[in-house]
């Protein structure tokens, strides 16, 4: 689905979704590869949240209060009205525009804000490193996607 580019800087994008694939009033998680500095990578999970207004918010996928995924638990990101993100597991909830706590064990904590933005109808990340998802091509890999097909006499 997404393309990665090994040692992007901060000005570079990358793609995480079509914008259509999180609705208003929805929010979607996605688990992404980032660069750990020594050449090799670790897991970034990210929450991307839309607000009612059509708006894309995204945070760093883990509460404030214990580091625990957000829809740990309930399995979903946003309160019963679709205006809030709620944690899952003790249910603190913060504004989707801010990411602040506005209720809950962590009242007044922020969620981590990671960027994104809409580019000609896709979703994007920027201001992380990312590496990519597939192993590199070997030198012997067959970039042609026909098949060949034997044909043994009967």
């Amino acid at each position: 689905m997404s393309e990665t580019t090994q040692g992007q800087g901060p000005d570079e994008v990358f793609v995480i979704c079509a914008m259509d694939a999180v609705a208003p009033g929805a929010a979607k998680a996605f688990d992404l590869a980032e660069a750990d500095g020594q050449g090799g990578a670790k897991p970034l999970r990210i929450v991307v949240a839309r607000n009612k207004a059509g708006q894309y918010f995204s945070y760093r996928n883990a509460c404030p209060h214990q580091g625990v995924w957000l829809n740990i638990g309930s399995g979903s990101f946003l309160d019963e009205t679709g205006a809030q993100i709620k944690c899952g597991r003790h249910g603190a909830t913060f504004t989707i525009e801010t990411g602040h706590c506005v209720s809950g064990a962590c009242e007044g904590a922020q969620l981590q804000k990671m960027d994104v933005e809409a580019l000609d109808g896709d979703l994007c990340i920027r201001g992380v490193t990312l590496v990519e998802d597939d192993p590199p091509l070997r030198h012997d890999d067959d970039m042609d996607e026909t098949m060949e097909i034997t044909i043994h006499p009967g």
